[in-house]
């Protein structure tokens, strides 16, 4: 991979949508252009045109781009008074860069706008672009899909073209990030989900998983193994209903936030109005407010896998890792102002226990004060500053990153970034420091003298979301589960219908050790047999044939290593409940 740093890149890609929507203007000289970024791996641009795109049409945009890219065109920046800028957009027929323009000098008060020309192709843009487009290496880019894009996100307005394409330094960057699509696409949880039979979608609750009953396993596990690892950091479980009276999330906030995303209903005699939870935290103050504390009791933790529900468009529907209803691992911390670096530190090593075992790697990043955030400057200075101690503390001042304008409405926080076997990152584990919401709420507690005093709240999630973290794991370990999280640890596969008794008792001794298996007794051959549990990726396959049955045996294939021979039934079990156990 390229050694320059990725705001050079972004600026390469930012350039090569420009020269998209060139091409694009060749090919339809009616094409009208919406907006076109650079984005995580590459750029899109979205157009309003006079037909639907088919796939070979991306073949012959590539071939048009080629030729721009040939002709070595500069980048020139020109500044244009915002209402000759609107003239001259209107007159070549161009209304939603128009519209774009009224908005900024609606918006932002702007009198000039910034336009980029490109040989015959001039656009609104910011900027900043490459020096020339010929820059762009022909063998370095390429146009992937095509897909529907409403202009502004707004299912009120019309559907756009979108074209996605990618754009890198040199052909070998190129080609390893096609093989990466090409390893992501393998490792699909949707595909694999179904292969394995672990959940579905239905369209009576969209983006809404059902599981089976081989997902649900996986999906226990995850939640128990979350359970489990908290108790030594002194954590309580609550659960909180899932409808709440609106007036809460008004008086949180969320409610500025979310109502958009948000699931209404009214009910009782006087049609009140409640919302499904977008959120956890209103519940889990209100369970602290229930009663006075006293400055011995904390800190409070209160843990809960709480049920959320939101919005989404079905366009940003994405199997478990986009949904509209969830499960998240979430908990809320009540301390004192003096107890922040300790408890930071507590859930920091929770982290570290809860991630450990899945064999991801991460990285921490300080999320700092957004544009849209709730209370005042000093409390937030205060929070920003604490939560970067700590980080400068655990991690080095070098080794966590800056999400700048990243924060929660109500505080900042320290975000956790995991990166997949396939070098994807993906964004779970966050630890918020709130000194607004308790303001908000009017939480208290006794000190030591006596006298009132407002607690501090830290928001907290590891996995994020069940749900997403078991699509995240299955893409990681592309449907191999390791023994401990797998839903069938071990197929017994009786050679024969005669050792089919045999393969049956050898079950009940499995299953009494704790160990999840399936008797495979289908009339199948051995062959077939042990080929399907290497499809399903089982993680031990149990032959059982005459020479199992009289050394009371079974002949055991561990995935990845093949044959590994006889093995007593005692001596397996102690071999898989000491994998089990460790985890690994």
């Amino acid at each position: 991979m390229s050694t320059k740093n990725e705001s050079q890149l972004e600026i390469l890609r930012h350039s090569a949508a420009h020269v998209l929507a060139a091409a694009v203007l060749e090919m339809f000289p009616e094409a009208k252009f919406a907006i076109g970024p650079n984005i995580e791996d590459g750029f899109y641009y979205d157009f309003d045109l006079p037909r639907t795109l088919i796939p070979e049409d991306l073949a012959l945009l590539e071939e048009k781009m080629c030729a721009i890219i040939g002709q070595d065109l500069p980048f020139e920046k020109s500044e244009a008074d915002a209402k000759e800028a609107i003239k001259l957009f209107k007159k070549a027929g161009q209304p939603y860069k128009v519209e774009l323009i009224e908005d900024l000098a609606k918006n932002e008060g702007a009198e000039n706008v910034s336009l980029y020309k490109s040989g015959p192709f001039v656009d609104l843009c910011r900027g900043p672009h490459i020096e020339s487009a010929g820059k762009i290496k022909p063998d370095a880019f390429k146009l992937l899909k095509i897909s529907g894009a409403y202009w502004r996100g707004s299912e009120k307005n019309k559907m756009l073209q979108r074209i996605y394409g990618t754009a890198w330094e040199s052909k070998k960057d190129l080609a390893a990030y096609l093989n990466r699509l090409e390893e992501a696409a393998k490792r699909d949880h949707r595909k694999i989900g179904k292969d394995q039979d672990l959940f579905s979608f239905h369209d009576v609750a969209p983006g809404m998983p059902f599981f089976h009953p081989k997902g649900t396993v996986i999906y226990n596990l995850l939640k128990n193994f979350w359970v489990e690892a908290q108790k030594e950091f002194g954590y309580d479980n609550i659960l909180c209903p899932s409808m709440l009276d609106v007036a809460i999330w008004k008086k949180s906030g969320h409610w500025d936030h979310y109502k958009d995303d948000m699931y209404f209903i009214k009910a009782g005699e006087d049609e009140k109005e409640y919302a499904l939870r977008p959120m956890d935290c209103p519940g889990a103050i209100l369970i602290y407010n229930n009663s006075l504390h006293s400055y011995r009791e904390l800190p409070l933790r209160y843990a809960e896998p709480g049920l959320i529900t939101r919005k989404e468009k079905s366009g940003q529907l994405n199997g478990l890792l986009r949904v509209q209803q969830f499960v998240q691992d979430d908990a809320h911390i009540f301390l004192t102002e003096g107890q922040i670096e300790q408890e930071v530190k507590n859930v920091i090593n929770l982290v570290d226990k809860i991630y450990k075992p899945f064999g991801i790697k991460y990285k921490a990043y300080l999320s700092t004060r957004p544009d849209d955030y709730m209370g005042d400057i000093k409390s937030w200075e205060k929070a920003e500053n604490a939560l970067k101690n700590i980080l400068d503390e655990v991690y080095g001042q070098d080794n966590y990153g800056l999400k700048e304008k990243d924060g929660a409405f109500y505080g900042p926080k320290i975000d956790y970034q995991l990166e997949d076997a396939i070098g994807r990152t993906w964004q779970c584990a966050t630890i918020q420091l709130d000194f607004q919401m308790p303001e908000k709420f009017g939480c208290r507690y006794i000190d030591n003298e006596g006298k009132e005093q407002r607690p501090v709240m830290i928001h907290r999630t590891i996995m994020g979301a069940f749900e997403r973290f078991m699509g995240i794991l299955i893409e990681h370990y592309a449907g191999a589960w390791p023994a401990w999280l797998a839903p069938e640890q071990a197929w017994l596969l009786p050679i024969g219908e005669k050792h089919t008794d045999y393969a049956n008792s050898v079950a009940q001794k499995l299953r009494a050790a704790g160990i999840r298996i399936a008797v495979k007794n289908e009339s199948d051959t051995i062959g077939k047999k042990i080929r399907a549990g290497e499809q399903q990726k089982v993680s031990y396959l149990l032959v059982m044939g005459d020479k199992e049955i009289a050394a009371d045996s079974v002949a055991v294939r561990e995935r990845g290593k093949g044959d590994l021979g006889a093995m007593k039934v005692e001596d397996f079990v102690e071999k898989i409940k000491e994998e089990i156990d460790n985890k690994s």
